[in-house]
């Protein structure tokens, strides 16, 4: 898998983020402190909503 940074990532390292990861047809996300657990997995269409709504609520 082809694991991608929150381009939020805070802290000088960045390894205070979530990662996510094509894995079609769901995206996984994962931890970036913790890359050798089990990531969670979503419907890539409940994922691209979640993504909408935080966009909205946040004003971007």
């Amino acid at each position: 898998m082809h694991w991608r940074k929150s381009s939020y990532s805070s802290g000088g390292d960045g390894d205070t983020c979530v990662e996510i990861a094509p894995l079609p047809p769901r995206i996984a996300v994962r931890d970036s402190k913790a890359p050798t657990r089990a990531p969670l997995t979503f419907p890539a269409p409940a994922f691209a909503a979640l993504v909408a709504h935080l966009k909205a609520v946040s004003g971007e």
